[in-house]
């Protein structure tokens, strides 16, 4: 079945890749590369072509590779165990070609029998299949100028305008048909030129690798080292990874190191024993997501991590790593009532194996590719997420500001004649703002569940929800920190994300949606070209608050402020319906000012109540300030002024 092979081989050949540091490092969790040697690889051997597989399985008695160049025969191809005890067990098999169909067959040491996929897989079958497929990753990039220069546009003192992507539901050949989905270059096609013209910086894609259920959006994940193949090969995520770059555009990827389903054909029970999650289901069971958690503490698994985290990183050329679920892995009683979890040996609540984890991970990530940014979902208090390890942090490059994102939703939900009871909602952030670096999001988890869409969050009819939505992005994109919005946000999607579905694209017809999608567009373009908003978005010398205490007309006046003086914006915000003609601002200094943005103007569906030409202060103290300058706010609204 296997063609013509050498007959002096064996079925299976005694063959390694692994050194003796190799499994040292493997053994210290502090193998950093380990997809270069588990898995399955195209190899030559003794003049013969063929695979080597390798997989760990420390508690098995038998391993054996089984798949369609065998009939899946449990016991021809047995895989021979390492002689140090590393539970690793290997082969080369000759005639094992790229495109051969691949499982695991492991007994274990209690005669428990398992057919498991391959944990280092780079390509699976498309589900509901699970078998992993032999496959070579050469790929030739032609990225080299974007790969040179990132450093600069992912930079902390650059700008970091995220458009938040599921793959599969962007667009559907056919919205009615959930199996229906765009290969990834047909995605390049229509997504990289409109992620660029929406004017974001960045895109982040919601787990790309692979998973069994659909439902579980991609955070749930059978294979760590696999590109779904749903819409293509690793090779063509590759090519549409690329086409960002080409583009300008960096490529942040989803990643989940907190946890995995119980599939039969994954990581759960992988040899009959916990082999990757932790034994205690107190600390290894996820009540919220019926799934499975590391074994922090466990070196083999800190490689296996590690090395996965690297992998997207080396082989995908990636920007990022926004590492889901952060707070579920830093605490023991994360969703757990009394009794149901076990106090750390300080007797607290962290899981001190995960933060070691975590610390490790950033540093490693770091260390070897100082141009990309790491990335936290952490909705807590925990201390320096996104401060250096040394400084007692967890070493993560920024950190999702959720305490921001549910005060202002809270807030921009009431009435407007409430809200001046409410004010410190929207001031609040600015007490904590920079004690991390901060990224402000408007992700995916908050238009699904019945929460509603964004635009059904806004208070008041329709021009007063578009209104109140404009204004919030406003606030939004002129508050200190990077910037995050989900698909859909930017044109005012008016149903629940379906995963199912496609977005709702024909809004685009209506001019109250293809206005927002102008203002943000707009917004996009002010924030990624002036310096005051984004050179010092990590520092409280780059932001002053102006007006914070009117609270019966719902006026939030401030500075945000480059390196150089002359970069100065000035943002206020009027957050009822009523116009305010004649409003006094007191600023700091003389000069001329002139408004860039505002989210009033006709083209964005406002009622156009603007500011036009050149703005002079008049010497009047005014609030504190040496200078008055008076201007008009539009209704639920936001002007932007530049001073020249």
């Amino acid at each position: 079945m296997i063609g013509n092979i050498n007959r002096t081989l064996q079925v299976v050949e005694p063959f390694s890749l692994f050194s003796s540091g190799d499994i040292t490092l493997f053994q210290a969790g502090s193998h950093y590369r380990l997809y270069e040697k588990f898995g399955a690889h195209p190899v030559e051997y003794e003049g013969a072509q063929g695979t080597y597989f390798a997989v760990w399985a420390p508690d098995a008695a038998f391993v054996a590779v089984m798949g369609d160049f065998n009939g899946w025969d449990h016991y021809s191809h047995t895989l021979f165990p390492r002689w140090d005890s590393s539970g690793i067990w290997e082969g080369f098999v000759p005639g094992v070609q790229p495109g051969f169909l691949y499982k695991y067959f492991i007994r274990s040491h209690n005669g428990e029998e398992l057919e498991k996929g391959d944990p280092f897989a780079f390509y699976w079958e498309v589900r509901p299949k699970t078998a992993a497929i032999v496959h070579a990753l050469d790929y030739e990039w032609d990225d080299k100028k974007w790969m040179s220069h990132r450093g600069q546009h992912n930079s902390l003192k650059s700008p970091y305008a995220v458009y938040e992507v599921h793959l599969a539901s962007w667009r559907r050949p056919d919205p009615l048909n959930p199996e229906a989905v765009y290969s990834y270059q047909e995605i390049a096609d229509m997504l990289v030129p409109y992620v660029k013209e929406m004017g974001f910086t960045h895109v982040e894609l919601m787990p790309v690798m692979e998973h069994p259920f659909d439902g579980s959006w991609g955070y749930q994940l059978t294979g760590y080292f696999a590109a779904t193949a749903r819409h293509g090969t690793p090779q063509d995520l590759m090519e549409m990874i690329e086409a960002f770059h080409l583009a300008g555009i960096g490529v942040i990827l989803d990643w989940v190191p907190s946890h995995f389903p119980g599939d039969a054909h994954g990581l759960f029970r992988f040899d009959g024993s916990h082999t990757y999650e932790y034994a205690d289901m107190r600390k290894g069971y996820h009540p919220d997501w019926n799934s499975y958690i590391f074994n922090y503490g466990r070196n083999e698994v800190r490689s296996f991590l590690i090395s996965n985290a690297i992998f997207w990183l080396d082989k995908f050329h990636a920007d990022g790593l926004r590492v889901d679920a952060v707070a579920s892995m830093i605490h023991l009683d994360y969703s757990r009532p009394r009794g149901a979890w076990e106090p750390n040996e300080l007797g607290g609540n962290e899981n001190l194996e995960a933060i070691s984890f975590l610390k490790k991970l950033n540093e490693t990530v770091y260390a070897l590719f100082p141009d990309v940014q790491t990335i936290a979902e952490d909705s807590t208090a925990h201390f320096g997420v996104s401060r250096p390890t040394f400084m007692g942090g967890l070493g993560f490059g920024m950190k999702w500001m959720m305490g921001w994102m549910n005060d202002t939703l809270e807030y921009f939900k009431k009435d407007p004649i409430h809200r001046k009871w409410y004010q410190h909602d929207v001031t609040f952030s600015l007490v904590y703002a920079y004690g991390e670096n901060y990224m402000l999001p408007f992700s995916h988890d908050e238009v699904v569940h019945g929460k509603s869409p964004l635009i059904y969050k806004m208070p008041g009819d329709e021009w007063q929800k578009f209104a109140n939505l404009r204004l919030m992005y406003s606030y939004m994109y002129t508050h200190p920190g990077t910037k995050l919005l989900f698909m859909g946000d930017e044109f005012g999607q008016t149903s629940e994300w379906n995963y199912q579905g496609e977005l709702d694209w024909h809004l685009l017809k209506f001019n109250p949606h293809k206005g927002l999608q102008d203002f943000v567009k707009d917004v996009n373009q002010l924030y990624t070209t002036t310096p005051a908003l984004y050179e010092q978005q990590f520092d409280m010398a780059g932001f002053e608050w102006i007006t914070v205490n009117d609270y019966d007309n719902c006026v939030l006046a401030y500075l945000r402020k480059g390196q150089e003086p002359e970069d100065t914006l000035l943002i206020v915000l009027n957050m009822t319906p009523v116009v305010r003609e004649h409003y006094m601002v007191g600023i700091p200094g003389d000069g001329r000012w002139e408004e860039v943005l505002n989210s009033d103007a006709p083209r964005y569906y406002g009622s156009g109540v603007v500011n036009t030409g050149i703005l002079r202060p008049v010497k009047q103290v005014y609030n504190g300030k040496d200078y008055t300058l008076t201007l008009r706010l539009p209704p639920l609204g936001a002007t932007i002024l530049k001073r020249i």
